[in-house]
């Protein structure tokens, strides 16, 4: 009878022990899982982060007509802001030559104002009555040098933003470290630390090329 109970006792005490074992288990691969998830949020926004940043650089204008530049033009139609493009198409026949033509030729005055009145774009656009042709004007040294000022400026705003995002991130992390445990969320933020670094660094790259455009004589 006494070794009966004591056997009884081991399967308890087995059972009890698998229990828990299968209880840490789970609960260490959904610390896993939503680590994962924290940190696919993170890439998703920096990622976006980047790609902002890399559409700004793009309206800073080079010594060349690129359509990219006129992507923030917002045209007063029928007394809604409209995106230049949804308006007309743009083609670039020639390095510092941009045609801009209408899908709806009533728009055409509201467009070639829009475009006057861009900051930093010294569009002068001619109007034929079908389309408008925009001959960018050459820079000069010293504007060439604003202009990589500006570029500077947004590239840091990017960095900031990044930078940001990550702050964000970690708060998320540390608000899981009692679930998760530490070891997991130490690894989690040393990946966080990289995901930010490259993100910054691809900021930095876009802004070199950025530069190297704007000091092409």
């Amino acid at each position: 009878m006494e070794r009966n109970d004591r056997s009884a006792a081991s399967l308890r005490s087995q059972s009890v022990h698998s229990v828990h074992t299968k209880l840490f288990s789970n609960t260490l691969m959904n610390g896993v899982t939503v680590i994962a998830d924290v940190l696919a949020e993170a890439t998703s926004r920096m990622d976006r982060a980047v790609e902002a940043a890399k559409e700004d650089f793009a309206t800073v204008r080079t010594g060349r007509a690129n359509p990219q530049l006129f992507q923030k033009v917002l045209v007063d139609y029928y007394g809604t802001p409209t995106p230049l493009q949804q308006l007309a198409s743009l083609a670039n026949p020639e390095a510092r030559t941009l045609l801009v033509t209408p899908y709806d030729k009533s728009a055409l005055r509201a467009i070639e104002e829009a475009i006057r009145e861009m900051p930093n774009l010294g569009a002068n656009p001619t109007n034929d009555g079908n389309l408008l042709r925009i001959t960018m004007p050459e820079l000069t040294s010293e504007r060439r040098k604003e202009f990589v000022k500006l570029v500077r400026s947004k590239g840091e705003d990017a960095k900031v933003r990044v930078r940001g995002i990550r702050r964000q991130i970690k708060d998320d992390l540390d608000a899981l470290r009692d679930e998760i445990g530490e070891d997991e969320i130490a690894r989690a933020e040393k990946e966080l630390d990289a995901l930010t670094k490259a993100h910054v660094d691809k900021i930095d790259e876009a802004l070199k090329h950025k530069e190297a455009e704007l000091l092409e004589v």
